[in-house]
């Protein structure tokens, strides 16, 4: 598949209070955040040339900035008004934005109190993070080998950069053997969520999802729960074990770059599973795509 480099594209990028040229919005080898993970960022996607929830993404990006003990250098106002501006400047009308904010390169050490705090915002054209195919029939998922962290032993609840790792390892795994995506258990044995977003599983025709005590309570995911019990559907959040998938309809996955994408196969470790996308996950799969802004196309048969 041919891919466009991300250093090297036409546009602009907002970077320290200004826009860019693209190719030279460069921090240097040096920087806090490359060496000692302290950075923080969101992923935000455009509808319609507007971010879908855009002032709870740049409060999220604050308060991870804030549980890794810095601020950010903008207000929450002058935030938002840069996102527009770059998002106005790159023409995007469907696609993604990335702010991103971390530790500078003026100290070196695992004490970082002297640091620069620098921000940044991308964005680019981004239609969908899995293909139609693989959303209409479900992604293959395989159990990841790496769990998701006790909150008493990472920031959990801080959008960090460093707690993607284990994501980053364990999503390609899942890809070296034919899947889309890596199921991750928490520390205790528990299902978490993928390397990038929430899940939920159809019971007796109603969603349960774990409980968001040591992984993101996902925007997306607070989206589709409003959404479910709008349609009168019952939502509960809970501690679940890996075997009850075997209880399970339907399951599908939530967050802002994968929407609302229906799960048809996870190997693996802990168990083989399949799913066949059904009436639950059509309906968050087209009343998302409503309350976003986009048309409603035929979705799971």
């Amino acid at each position: 598949m041919d891919m466009i480099p991300f250093d090297d594209r036409d546009g602009s990028i907002w970077y320290d209070g200004r826009l860019v040229p693209w190719r030279e919005a460069k921090l240097h080898v040096l920087s806090h955040g490359l060496h000692y993970a302290s950075c923080v960022f969101e992923g935000e996607r455009v509808y319609n040339g507007s971010v879908f929830r855009l002032d709870d993404h740049n409060e999220r990006l604050a308060n991870s900035a804030r549980i890794l003990g810095f601020e950010l250098p903008v207000s929450i106002d002058d935030l938002k008004k840069a996102t527009l501006e770059v998002i106005g400047s790159n023409h995007i009308r469907e696609g993604y934005v990335r702010p991103i904010a971390w530790r500078g390169a003026e100290q070196m050490g695992v004490s970082a109190q002297a640091t620069r705090i620098h921000l940044a915002i991308a964005a680019w054209d981004w239609p969908a993070y899995f293909s139609p195919e693989a959303r209409a029939k479900g992604i293959r998922m395989k159990w990841a080998p790496w769990k998701r962290p006790a909150p008493d032993t990472a920031p959990t609840q801080a959008k960090a950069a460093g707690l993607y790792m284990i994501c980053t390892m364990s999503k390609h795994i899942a890809e070296a053997d034919g899947c889309d995506d890596a199921l991750m258990l928490d520390w205790r044995g528990r299902l978490a969520e993928g390397t990038g977003a929430n899940l939920f599983l159809v019971i007796n025709g109603e969603l349960h999802t774990p409980t968001p005590d040591c992984f993101l309570n996902g925007i997306t995911r607070q989206t589709v729960i409003g959404l479910a019990k709008k349609r009168g559907l019952k939502v509960i959040e809970r501690a679940i074990l890996p075997d009850e998938l075997a209880k399970a309809d339907e399951m599908f996955l939530t967050g802002s770059a994968a929407e609302v994408t229906p799960v048809g196969e996870i190997i693996g470790d802990h168990g083989h599973y399949r799913f066949t996308p059904g009436a639950v996950c059509r309906l968050m799969w087209e009343d998302y795509d409503r309350a976003v802004g986009k048309t409603v196309a035929a979705s799971a048969a």
